[in-house]
């Protein structure tokens, strides 16, 4: 009876498509047809129009080798998609307010989208000058302060996988430098960096929290004037912004709204 039962809900080709998927995610270098057949222990013709699908959707592509398939970050950004947007917002929003009122400058909310960072939530500096990035923003997690907000502060396991999704297609030394400016993130509580798109501007980021990861980076895309606060005291208020937020998001053990 409980065979029938199985057999009742099974989906073949949606069975074939996952072990495809699985074998490539754990394969570590590009995959043939004829390799992925041997191992999946399936005929290469009954793989080759999943696979021919499986590219047009976008979930693997040929390597730059041209040696075999390799996974694309669609799943990696499925995922990631997934932020915790209306709940965090609702929590974060007054935050900020506080926050720009203290410090003069604008801040802004960026959460993972895939391998790119994506501004959710900003307000604007108050007076008349001010510096601010418009909310839908995107840009790599690799070349933006609050994508090595995002990784730095991830739990080891979290990290790794990141890591694992970032690092392919990355020249070493690159990898490194991120590598070790997450290190300095982690021992310091915050990154201080020079924007990547702005001249002038310092990026003063730091991680908000909720149920143990990262979530979110609360930033700053600092700019001196003649009544700003330093740096040290602007990002110092900025870190305990990001706490507060934290602290809010873990009392009322909010659940995540994907709507």
């Amino acid at each position: 009876m409980a065979d029938s039962v199985d057999s009742k809900y099974r989906a073949p080709a949606l069975e074939k498509g996952l072990a495809v998927l699985e074998l490539l995610a754990g394969a570590r270098e590009p995959m043939s047809l004829n390799a992925i057949s041997r191992q999946l222990k399936r005929s290469v013709s009954e793989l080759f129009r999943m696979i021919q699908v499986l590219e047009f959707r976008g979930y693997l592509e040929v390597s730059n080798s041209g040696e075999g398939y390799v996974l694309t970050n669609k799943l990696f950004a499925l995922g990631m998609a997934r932020a915790p947007t209306k709940d965090l917002l609702d929590v974060a929003l007054p935050v900020m307010h506080r926050l720009t009122t203290k410090i003069g400058q604008s801040c802004h909310l960026v959460v993972a989208s895939g391998d790119q960072m994506v501004v959710v939530a900003r307000v604007e500096a108050p007076g008349d000058l001010g510096f601010s990035v418009r909310i839908g923003y995107r840009r790599a997690l690799l070349a933006s302060t609050s994508g090595l907000v995002l990784y730095a502060f991830q739990v080891d396991l979290m990290r790794a996988e990141w890591k694992s999704r970032l690092s392919a297609g990355v020249a070493k030394s690159d990898w490194v430098k991120f590598e070790r400016a997450g290190h300095a993130a982690r021992k310091a509580g915050f990154v201080k960096l020079p924007s990547h798109a702005v001249q002038g501007v310092i990026d003063l980021s730091a991680p908000v929290y909720q149920s143990g990861g990262v979530v979110a980076a609360l930033t700053t895309p600092y700019v001196k004037t003649s009544r700003s606060l330093s740096e040290e005291e602007t990002v110092a208020m900025i870190v305990l912004a990001a706490q507060e937020i934290s602290e809010e998001l873990s009392l009322g053990n909010r659940p995540l709204d994907l709507t």
